[in-house]
């Protein structure tokens, strides 16, 4: 998954050198690079935030649970 990230900001930034002046180029990277890749980033992350969520509400309704028992 990061490989064909890279490979798009690669492109992007090769795109963006060729602008005839900066704020071109600029703009070419963060609206054809830079924010394509961060929301496909984000939403493929989703599932993984998600598990990880549910495994530390799961961890902390164990440790209360271990709580309401007391030292034995």
């Amino acid at each position: 998954m990061y490989i064909v990230a890279i490979g798009w900001l690669y492109v992007a930034l090769m795109m963006a050198i060729t602008e005839h002046n900066i704020v071109a180029g600029v703009a070419t990277f963060l609206l054809y690079g830079a924010a394509p890749v961060a929301l496909v980033l984000y939403i493929m992350g989703t599932p993984g935030r998600r598990r990880r969520r549910k495994a530390e509400e799961a961890r902390a309704e164990e440790n209360a649970k271990a709580g309401e028992r007391g030292p034995q």
